[in-house]
């Protein structure tokens, strides 16, 4: 009876083991960006702390500011926040790590924690963490141009035609692309959740003379 007490014990013991290295597992210490919406530059970089159990997700900051978000529906990388706003897990960084667009924020969430813009005049360091994609738009009639947009895994390739004013629109059924000439502005939405992946400044410069 005793030898099976013990055995018990240490059955027992291994076991809670596993499930606390198990808890840890799920835990990592990262670094975090994060852009306000529609916006370039991060308003914060720093040490972060990631953990993601059964879906949900955590995230919090260096200052102590902490994100929680839960699964929602049937598609992977649609979440909740802790307010009831939308948020989703978009792709973009390969295996470097992920990224989160929230109602008012996106928060790039990179596994190499030295892998931070350490030297901030480095213009090519500060581009290659900018959220915003690589545009280029060619005029195809008065009507319809055609445009190329790529940021890390994300692309998209297509014609946007005029529907209206100065305003062209495209979409390949995952995203909407809309182009508006005149506000010099390009967003880009989920089709199937209406959220924003993209919002941000393009210019006369950039895009050529339609």
């Amino acid at each position: 009876m005793k030898i099976k007490t013990i055995l018990l014990t240490s059955i027992l013991s291994i076991t809670s083991l596993g499930i606390t290295l198990a808890a840890k597992a799920d835990t990592v210490t990262a670094r975090c960006d994060v852009y306000p919406k529609g916006e370039d530059r991060a308003t914060s970089t720093g040490p972060c702390t990631f953990s993601q159990r059964q879906g949900f997700v955590s995230i919090q900051l260096e200052n102590g500011r902490r994100y929680e978000l839960r699964p929602v529906g049937n598609q992977p990388g649609n979440y909740q926040d802790q307010n009831g706003q939308r948020a989703f897990r978009q792709s973009g960084l390969g295996d470097k790590g992920q990224i989160y667009r929230l109602a008012n924020q996106s928060i790039y969430v990179y596994w190499d924690t030295g892998s931070s813009n350490d030297n901030q005049s480095n213009s090519s360091t500060t581009s290659s963490s900018s959220p915003t994609p690589v545009t280029v738009i060619t005029k195809k009639t008065p009507n319809e141009i055609t445009v190329r947009i790529t940021e890390g895994e994300f692309k998209y390739s297509g014609v946007l035609r005029r529907t209206s004013g100065n305003t062209f629109i495209g979409s390949d059924r995952r995203v909407r692309v809309i182009y508006d000439r005149k506000a010099a502005r390009i967003t880009i939405i989920n089709v199937a959740t209406g959220d924003e992946f993209y919002n941000y400044t393009f210019t006369d410069v950039d895009e050529g003379r339609l």
